[in-house]
């Protein structure tokens, strides 16, 4: 069962970096390298944006970015996933980008937006007679009237006559014949953050496009990407054994708390946003006064604040703050289950309900993990190892949100052992944390190991980048400098009361899933799936079902380039990942190769 957790991109995954992930830079590295220390300089704009500069000048290139934040915790039942598409938008481009006729465009798009308008009312009619039982599936198209047939026709031609004046990509085209790379951005619970590498002489191009789309964004095919985002949510969530499942399992875990619905949105949300609910939503949490642009890289920080201004600065603060977000988990008092059937090897998932980002209990919580994570660690030694394992892989995580926080722990069932054996266990390595406590020397391991990570963490702009964004979107990114320290200060009697305060039987979520049916032999590829970090294996899944059905063999040759590149610097435990999906791609592209028969 794969952890529960913020989606990240696999590039991310592989540079080491997790959302939430406190410790970032250790004592031990600060004390061998006096340069460790991450030393920004922050401003604020006239507009209350928020300015981070970290000058690397050794580097030749600046990594920049910028986190708004929302995500799906600022969201309600309705609008669920609409931060998330905001993601997908923000690259559609501007007045100035992504058009030949922006006058036509925006005609073009008023008229779509009345065609759409009279789409929903007859969608409400079709909603109603569902709940009258007058039909039994809103989306099957012998439900829908005439009149919503001739209106959905009328709105197809106007789509078709804007793809004649849009400049497709042009954002990305503009940002790679400059020699930009690795644009891309994520969205989370907590954030949405946006970033990108240039060469150093661009740094005036990166304030004018990301201030542009900031300051003038026109959302083109609003609906048709709308329904690219309810595609990731078949492949992410509906096509696989266990999506459903693992979706309920952290609407139970979660109930009552805006960590309930999915960051990709509910199924019925989605195809329902309105573009009017986006543009309100974009006024009120993309307002500069809710954003925090970073710069890590080869740059004078005095020139960087006048162009900041210059360009940023122009942007309106926004009229309205965003609201706080006041909910607070509820307590539980007694223990949640969730047994569901799949098409996979039976799995168990325990979660407690823990603390939020920088609480004192966070840091005896991440290194409890720790003590539990790896070949080294507990879970392996009791679960995997023993010639009686009951478990093919197990693992921990705390993950410490802006709002709340979880402890979990996943474990596979060996072939022949029962979930119940898996579960009983875990349940008696939290038992010896609860009783004993850590001896010295697993102890100060597991608190070299969180140093080296740290320090390895600060080889390049784009992974300083990264976690500055995610702290300050979780809160404080001072958290870079202060939480390794916090860790390297955690005591066995701290590991072993946050085990007793934390993981007790009332306060935990139990998932069992056990096989659906009789199982088919495992594939090629899910025997090599099967060998790969639990974290790795849904990104991998995604992107070799991508290969599979790409048609272009271009991007085929391009995707097979990047993947070239990036082989040597990717961590041993993820490689396997991506020469996998690598041959795949190789692959497909003979297969495109071929001449058709006739």
């Amino acid at each position: 069962m794969k952890r529960r957790s913020r989606p990240v991109l696999f590039t991310i995954a592989l540079w080491g970096v997790t959302a939430g992930s406190a410790p970032l830079l250790s004592a031990e590295a600060k004390k061998s390298d006096p340069k460790a220390e991450i030393k920004v300089e922050e401003r604020t704009l006239s507009n209350g944006m928020r300015l981070l500069l970290y000058p690397r000048p050794d580097e030749p290139t600046i990594s920049g970015g910028w986190v708004a934040h929302v995500g799906s915790a600022n969201e309600r039942p309705g609008i669920t996933g609409i931060s998330h598409l905001f993601e997908h938008m923000m690259f559609k481009g501007s007045q100035a980008i992504g058009t030949k006729d922006y006058k036509k465009d925006l005609e073009i798009i008023a008229e779509q937006e009345k065609v759409r308008g009279e789409i929903r009312a007859e969608e409400a009619k079709l909603r109603t007679a569902y709940r009258r039982g007058e039909i039994d599936d809103v989306t099957r198209p012998e439900n829908k009237s005439a009149r919503q047939k001739e209106l959905e026709k009328k709105f197809d031609e106007l789509v078709k006559a804007q793809r004649e004046i849009l400049v497709k990509n042009e954002f990305d085209r503009i940002y790679t014949k400059a020699g930009g790379s690795g644009m891309n951005a994520f969205t989370n619970k907590d954030m949405t953050v946006y970033f990108i590498t240039v060469p150093k002489n661009k740094l005036g191009l990166w304030m004018w496009m990301e201030s542009d789309r900031l300051a003038s964004p026109v959302f083109r095919e609003f609906y048709a990407e709308r329904d690219v985002v309810f595609e990731e949510r078949r492949l992410r969530t509906e096509s696989t054994p266990t999506g459903k499942l693992e979706e309920a399992f952290e609407e139970m875990f979660w109930h009552g708390h805006p960590y309930t619905w999915p960051v990709i949105g509910y199924p019925s949300d989605i195809p329902a946003i309105t573009k009017a609910q986006a543009d309100d939503y974009f006024s009120l949490y993309y307002a500069p006064n809710n954003l925090t642009a970073i710069l890590v890289g080869d740059f004078d920080p005095k020139e960087a604040v006048a162009l900041a201004e210059r360009y940023f600065g122009r942007i309106p603060r926004g009229k309205t703050p965003p609201p706080e977000m006041t909910t607070l988990p509820p307590r539980w008092e007694a223990e949640m289950r969730l047994i569901g059937e799949a098409e996979t090897n039976p799995q168990v998932a325990i979660d407690w309900h823990t603390v939020a980002f920088q609480h004192r209990d966070s840091y005896p919580l991440q290194v409890l993990a720790q003590l539990l994570n790896g070949r080294t660690g507990r879970l392996f030694k009791g679960l995997v190892l023993p010639v009686d394992a009951v478990a093919t892989s197990a693992s921990a995580a705390q993950e410490s949100g802006r709002y709340a926080g979880s402890f979990g722990i996943a474990a596979e069932c060996k072939e022949g052992k029962r979930p119940e054996e898996t579960e009983k266990a875990i349940d008696a390595e939290i038992e010896k944390l609860q009783k004993e406590l850590v001896p010295a020397e697993e102890l100060q391991k597991v608190k070299n190991n969180s140093a080296a990570n740290s320090f390895r963490r600060l080889s390049s702009n784009m992974a300083i980048l990264i976690q500055t964004l995610v702290n300050d979107g979780l809160g404080d990114w001072r958290e870079i400098n202060e939480g390794p320290k916090r860790i390297q200060a955690v005591t066995a009697e701290e590991v072993r009361r946050v085990a007793q305060t934390y993981l007790t039987k009332e306060n935990r979520g139990v998932a069992v899933f056990t096989r659906k049916g009789s199982a088919a032999a495992p594939s090629p590829d899910e025997a090599a799936l099967a060998s790969l970090p639990e974290q790795a294996r849904p990104m991998v899944k995604q992107l070799l079902q991508r290969v599979g059905t790409e048609k272009d063999p271009e991007k085929l040759k391009a995707m097979i380039s990047q993947m070239e590149s990036q082989s040597s610097s990717v961590p041993p435990e993820m490689k396997k990942g991506l020469d996998l999906v690598l041959a795949r791609a190789k692959e497909r592209l003979a297969e495109l190769a071929k001449p058709e028969k006739k």
